[in-house]
């Protein structure tokens, strides 16, 4: 019975989800609409970016945590600093449909692909190839989400901004790094700036949020004892979509391709506008470097290429600066780093480059035949269980993405403590990287995510999976890639990359691929807090 329950289910939502349910500008989701539609709806995107001058003082390449944080303390200790980023400048409006919507994704969801899977299992597209906000990089046996906009990947996180216990801290860094100054010191600025806070009760309590209500239920039925989390949402605009006073945005499930209406705190709410406010820091969107290198002198080069929404190559350029951060993210930076040590153009990387990277034991998990609410699943994540029966672990209560009404789904994300670990590779003839992740991934994190799985839907009486969709655990994917550059290895102790004065790496490549089963945005941003008032106490 529960099997026909199922399918039945599946089939309700393929209807639903193949028909047009989100309309907008008189057109429907998840087929191409054409730029020129992208256009009337986002016509500042289209806006040329500021041109970064030929030489600076400092360049920042990327703009998500890391570079963010390091491009505001710099600005304002005096360096005149250029953020150079991929991606678009995007802005906010509490009614216009500025990003799309999860499942009925166009173009300004994907950067310049033509389709994606999300993590129900559950295809998107095809859609028009343009500068959307999510990269899926996909190696031989994972996909790694990244994010490509100004604001990095708190543009396409769902906001869960919290510390690891610091038993699980000291297992991830294993002496790299202590944890009572990060607790004392460097987590507390972090959060200063991130302003991450618990759900408040009224908007628990809310229909939208029934599957929280839900999932913490069956939680504490199978003897877990759900713990609040903090996350970086503004619950008075979480407020006003709820009251109609903006346009439904956190509480119908958007957060993987950015929110509309400004509902998540991202860092184009805070670093970034304090950067560009000291008037001694620039962003330059719609740059996207393609290598680096270092110049006699002591200077670094920036090959850089300005790109066209639609991804045209507009133009070519050489900067030079004194100063280098790299912070374009695990991927982003490993990859430059290793490309300049195959080619030449940096000398004196160690062996080092491109190892002890990991996927901080992330695995998405589902089940289903719960029960239905009738209305679209919220974003924002309530709560969250931690679990030491076998390696150490903790699993969200998440939500399930692009489902336009609750149809009984209930979603998680689980991270581990994983040690598995790979290393990264150039590949010349690709001018890319390869990966040694193993075929199958990690069957330790799949089935210490599973037993936790089967005990939570026992309790429910809800069926493990979402078949033919999705598996009940899925670890093909990691949204949080981590390490390529790692602290102590690649670099000394405060991201100074050996052998090289004045370059950095300040984002999660600094980071031996786990940060102790959580996410790992305020780490990456309070460790980037740290190195960077060494670097300016030193001068160097």
């Amino acid at each position: 019975m529960k099997r026909r329950q199922l399918l039945q289910l599946a089939a309700a939502g393929l209807v639903g989800l193949s028909a047009p349910p989100i309309v907008a500008a008189g057109r429907a989701g998840a087929i191409p609409i054409g730029v020129g539609s992208i256009r009337s709806l986002v016509p500042e995107l289209f806006a040329d970016p500021p041109r970064p001058p030929d030489h600076s003082s400092v360049i920042v390449i990327g703009s998500g945590f890391g570079a963010s944080a390091a491009a505001l303390r710099l600005a304002q200790a005096g360096s005149q600093v250029t953020i150079l980023e991929r991606g678009l400048r995007w802005p906010r409006d509490p009614w216009r449909e500025i990003f799309t919507a999860d499942m009925t994704a166009d173009g300004r969801g994907l950067w310049h692909q033509d389709s994606f899977t999300n993590i129900t299992g559950m295809p998107v597209g095809p859609v028009d190839r343009f500068g959307g906000v999510l990269d899926t990089t996909r190696f031989e046996n994972l996909s790694v989400w990244r994010a490509a906009a100004v604001g990095g990947g708190s543009i396409v996180y769902t906001g869960v901004t919290i510390a690891p216990e610091k038993r699980f801290f000291d297992l991830s860094f294993g002496g790299r790094l202590d944890y009572a100054e990060m607790a004392s010191s460097w987590y507390p600025r972090a959060r200063s700036m991130l302003l991450p806070s618990t759900m408040p009760a009224d908007i628990y309590d809310s229909p939208n949020f029934a599957h929280s209500r839900t999932w913490d239920d069956h939680a504490r039925r199978a003897g877990f004892q759900p713990e609040a989390v903090d996350g970086t949402w503004n619950w008075n605009v979480v407020r006003d979509e709820i009251a109609g006073r903006s346009r439904p945005s956190a509480i119908v499930g958007a957060s993987t391709f950015g929110n509309s209406n400004g509902a998540k705190y991202d860092l184009t709410q805070n670093y970034i506008p304090q950067a560009e406010g000291t008037g001694r820091a620039t962003v330059c969107h719609s740059h996207e470097v393609a290598s680096i290198g270092s110049e006699s002198g002591g200077r670094y080069r920036v090959e850089v290429r300005r790109l066209d929404p639609e991804g045209n190559v507009l133009e070519t350029r050489t900067l030079t600066c004194d100063k280098l951060v790299l912070g374009a993210g695990s991927i982003g930076t490993t990859e430059l780093l290793l490309r300049a040590q195959a080619t030449g153009a940096l000398g004196n990387l160690n062996e080092f480059v491109g190892r002890g990277w990991g996927t901080n034991g992330d695995a998405s998990m589902t089940r289903s035949l719960g029960p239905a609410a009738g209305v679209p699943q919220a974003a924002p994540c309530a709560s969250r269980i931690v679990d030491e029966s076998s390696i150490p672990l903790t699993v969200e209560n998440w939500y399930v993405p692009g489902v336009p009404w609750d149809l009984g789904f209930l979603g998680s994300l689980g991270m581990t403590i994983d040690p598995l670990r790979a290393d990264f590779r150039y590949d010349a003839a690709s001018d890319g990287m390869t990966l040694s992740w193993p075929r199958g991934g990690s069957r330790d994190t799949v089935e210490a995510l599973r037993a936790v799985q089967n005990r939570m839907a026992e309790a429910g009486g809800t069926v493990v999976s979402a078949e033919p969709f999705t598996r009940d655990v899925d670890d093909t994917f990691t949204a949080h890639p981590l390490g390529g550059a790692v602290l102590g290895d690649v670099t000394d102790s405060y991201g100074r990359v050996k052998g090289h004065d004045g370059l950095y790496v300040m984002d999660g490549a600094l980071i031996p691929g786990s940060t102790g089963a959580v996410n790992p945005s305020l780490t990456i941003t309070a460790l980037a807090e740290r190195n960077v008032a060494r670097v300016i106490a030193d001068g160097r």
